[in-house]
């Protein structure tokens, strides 16, 4: 049995490589949360680079994670995702054991392939971001959590404690989930009326050794971000969130759609409803059971997201699947424990559905996890400039995005760069920037629904148009996801107080300005060369002939 346990988890185990790997190699380079991974990461040790990363909204134990990969092996795009992939194929181990801890190997190989499976998991793989090693570190907490409910020793009490500290230095909101664990743990241990004890130290030396990340979190929840108007909550954000995790579609990887059923379609029925529902079944499966550690386990995941509604209704996040990575392991082992309580003649059929529709879409759709381009990367922009053409000290517009964020990918140095940014836009709308962080949208509207704002204007010719030269050319770059809307769509946008509430303030803001940039630019200059590519579109322009 031990025997063909082991070549079934060694194919589960390259499977789930292969998926992991192939389309790697990402040719549109990183995109701008996956660059601020690098660039911290790759700051040397000391001051900078603490400051550096107390300066995020997450936690800084992925930067630490990131820099020894760096330090010894390399910066290049390849290795930065690799060091993804390495977390993701120990996360299908870790979660075999999961499965094996809950019930028998049976569980655990199930357990195993579902996460060898997920496109959320496989997305997340190829990521320069902390979430696939988050979700390694929330299937260790799991898996501790099993054994030190069922067995109370040192080795199981120390990688309770070490898997939930790893979670709550990765993720900003982790401390919830190891609160919810907390609990759950306490109530299963003081249920058997033993080992009152260890519920103390557990919450004692959790508590004492996160305290030392106690100010960071403080920091982050009580700074005010432009961040905090990307988008909005929904109720179409929960049926993202279980399509996107029991699925092979991804659609709230960023945002999501404000309405569940704009995206409806027979390809979404087939692959994302009914795999999803084929899960929702073995939920449902699995809380008939009535297992205390089974009904414990759905409550943390309840209460972890009932907590993320309230954060996103609050305007303290966005509402994305991957912010609630830390019960992604627990869903899993429901879902799976669930399947194999149906008799043989319905969960085999149950399972090999799900297994083939994930699998299918996988390798034939061309937009599929592993094949999906990183439209925003931003090598695409140093491309386009190239493309472009320009000369030494030839203008280049950068909007949304300071000039640090391209250059690992192109030398600005023989170039006049300007860059009209989340942190200085403020000074070309007339703003108050403590004003627009905390009450833009209200405050300033009259600006943001006006065609004609002279305050921009002057500063433009100042700080542009003046300095070029009849031989110069001004290459304007857009990152088209956040300038999203036209003159008349801003008008329409503004003129609808529902509208305008629910639009991020962000996305209202640099379409105000890229369309201001276009009309000045057309105003005194002539359209050389226009390059659209992935999300970026960049724009040449040079002096009106005579």
């Amino acid at each position: 049995m031990r025997n063909k346990t082991f070549w079934v988890m060694l194919f589960i185990l390259v499977l789930g490589t292969i998926l992991r790997l192939i389309f790697i190699d990402k040719p549109d380079g990183l995109w701008n949360d996956e660059y601020v991974s690098w660039a911290i990461a790759s700051i040397p040790l000391g001051k900078n680079f603490i400051n550096a990363m107390f300066a995020q909204c997450h936690m800084p134990f992925y930067y630490l994670y990131l820099k020894f990969f760096i330090h010894f092996f390399g910066n290049s795009d390849m290795l930065l995702r690799l060091t993804s992939v390495l977390s993701g194929v120990l996360s299908i181990v870790g979660m075999y054991f999961v499965g094996k801890e809950f019930k028998n190997r049976q569980l655990g190989i199930l357990c195993a392939a579902f996460t060898s499976l997920s496109s959320f998991l496989i997305y997340f793989s190829q990521e320069v971001r902390f979430y696939e090693l988050l979700f390694f570190f929330a299937t260790l907490s799991l898996l501790f959590t099993l054994k030190l409910g069922q067995k109370q020793n040192v080795s199981n009490f120390i990688g309770y404690i070490v898997s939930n500290l790893l979670i709550i230095f990765t993720h900003t909101i982790g401390f919830v989930f190891v609160l919810f664990n907390l609990i759950f743990v306490s109530l299963w241990l003081y249920k058997t009326e033993k080992y009152k004890k260890t519920i103390i130290i557990a919450w004692s030396s959790i508590f004492l050794l996160s305290s030392v990340g106690l100010p960071l979190i403080l920091k982050i929840f009580t700074t005010h971000t432009y961040s905090q108007w990307w988008g909005h909550f929904t109720i179409s954000k929960l049926g993202f969130l279980i399509t996107d995790y029991f699925s092979p579609i991804l659609t709230n990887i960023v945002s999501a759609p404000d309405n569940f059923f704009q995206v409806f379609n027979l390809g979404f029925i087939i692959f994302a409803i009914l795999p999803s529902a084929i899960a929702i079944v073995g939920i449902i499966k699995a809380l008939k059971t009535k297992e205390y550690k089974t009904l414990g386990l759905f409550c943390i995941c309840l209460a972890f997201l009932s907590v993320m509604v309230i954060m996103a209704l609050t305007g303290k996040l966005m509402f994305i699947t991957k912010y609630s990575m830390e019960i992604y392991p627990i869903l899993i082992l429901i879902t799976c424990f669930g399947w194999l309580e149906f008799e043989k003649k319905q969960k085999y059929p149950l399972i090999f559905l799900f297994c083939f529709l994930s699998l299918f879409y996988l390798l034939a759709d061309p937009v599929s996890a592993p094949k999906v381009r990183r439209s925003e990367g931003h090598k695409i922009v140093a491309d386009l400039i190239k493309n472009a053409n320009l000369k030494q000290n030839d203008f280049i517009l950068i909007t949304y995005y300071t000039q640090d964020r391209f250059e690992k990918y192109f030398d600005f140095h023989d170039y006049n760069v300007i860059s009209i940014n989340k942190g200085n836009f403020t000074q070309y709308l007339g703003m108050d920037s403590q004003d627009a962080l905390l009450n833009g949208k209200k405050v300033y509207k009259n600006i943001l629904e006006s065609f004609d704002n002279k305050y921009f204007d002057e500063k433009f010719k100042k700080e542009v148009l003046k300095k070029l030269k009849p031989n110069q050319k001004l290459a304007i770059v857009v990152l088209k996801d956040v300038a999203l809307y036209s003159p008349m769509q801003m008008h329409a946008i503004t003129d609808n107080e529902q509208e305008y509430n629910k639009t991020p303030f962000l996305f209202l803001v640099f379409s105000h300005l890229r369309n201001q940039i276009m009309k000045e630019s057309l105003k005194n200059l002539q359209i050389l060369r226009i390059e659209e590519k992935g999300s970026w579109s960049v724009i040449t322009f040079g002096k009106k002939s005579l």
